[in-house]
């Protein structure tokens, strides 16, 4: 990307203030998706029109952590918003709707301004648990490029996609990978990698549907996520109905502020069971494929809502 589409408009306002820690602890019991990532405690800020209490639900400027990459980022260059659709031959995957939409500025000393010309990754599995264009223990996709693009923010600092609500693979609890980039081509561009999770309850409500009832119950959910940690809850999504209702589905906004001139600092790294769509090796007599059963075999919602025991061991870094 040319260093000239990177920019901020003169004439934009500074629109937060940087918040105390008692502050953020305050707004971290009333988590909400309209949190910004950064770099840790650091440089935490919020709209200056929100009210710093725990039932705020915060669209301004609050510094967020980094997360893993995981094994499955492919560089496709794909530049759209709907990545439901397979270019190969232009099938739609199948999946609940769901519209992500990213706000995105940046730290400017005290305050933060809007970020024009910054490339947002979004890569993530499908219903059943399964990356395109991956090779697998379980599956190979290559060549197939769905559920993988980038869109560059607007003059708002505004980039949506349409995708589908993510199904779940072994070792992992549901999530979506992104990734925001200054300069993509550039090697000293600034780079910015990190996870979005959901609300288990919502997850509840979509899993139940198909196609995603054919994979049966996760066996990981956030709280025994190693990378969803201690500090998940502040990349959790509040995903609510779509109102195009041409569309359906589900939609959700996601307010994230860089600080440029400081590393993002990645914090949990561990996963929380045997990692990767295909379950990886599997140990002896344990959970194959993407599309198999988990545990026990239990097909939907087990009895009292609450998945199987018997999670693999954790692998060594996240996917």
């Amino acid at each position: 990307m040319a260093k000239d589409k990177f920019v901020i408009h003169d004439d934009d306002k500074p629109v937060g203030r940087v918040l105390t820690r008692r502050e953020v602890l305050g707004l971290l019991g009333g988590a909400g998706a309209a949190f910004f990532v950064g770099t840790g405690f650091k440089n935490l800020r919020v709209n200056q029109t929100a009210t710093a209490t725990p039932s705020t639900s915060v669209p301004g400027c609050v510094v967020r952590p980094a997360k893993t990459e995981g094994p499955y980022f492919v560089d496709e260059m794909l530049n759209r918003s709907d990545i439901r659709i397979e270019p190969s031959d232009g099938s739609i995957k199948e999946g609940i709707p769901l519209v992500i939409v990213f706000q995105v500025q940046q730290l400017d000393g005290t305050t933060c301004r809007v970020l024009e010309g910054a490339q947002v990754d979004v890569w993530h599995c499908d219903a059943l648990g399964v990356y395109s264009d991956t090779t697998d223990p379980g599956f190979d996709t290559t060549g197939q490029k769905w559920l993988r693009g980038y869109q560059v923010t607007d003059e708002l600092g505004t980039a949506q996609f349409t995708t589908i609500y993510p199904g779940w693979y072994q070792g992992r609890a549901v999530h979506i990978h992104f990734k925001i980039r200054t300069e993509p081509e550039a090697e000293d561009g600034y780079e910015f990698t990190s996870q979005l999770f959901f609300n288990e309850d919502m997850t509840d409500i979509i899993h139940a549907q198909q196609p995603y009832v054919e994979k049966g119950y996760r066996t990981l959910l956030n709280e025994d996520d190693g990378i969803f940690a201690d500090d998940g809850d502040m990349l959790t999504l509040d995903v609510v109905e779509n109102d195009d209702e041409e569309l359906g589905g589900y939609k959700a906004t996601f307010y994230i502020t860089l600080d440029l001139n400081a590393d993002p600092v990645t914090t949990g790294m561990g996963g929380g069971g045997n990692g990767g769509p295909g379950g990886g090796q599997p140990p002896a007599g344990g959970n194959g494929g993407p599309g198999g059963r988990p545990p026990g075999g239990g097909n939907g919602t087990p009895p009292n809502g609450t998945p199987p025991n018997s999670a693999p061991p954790a692998p060594p870094s996240g996917g």
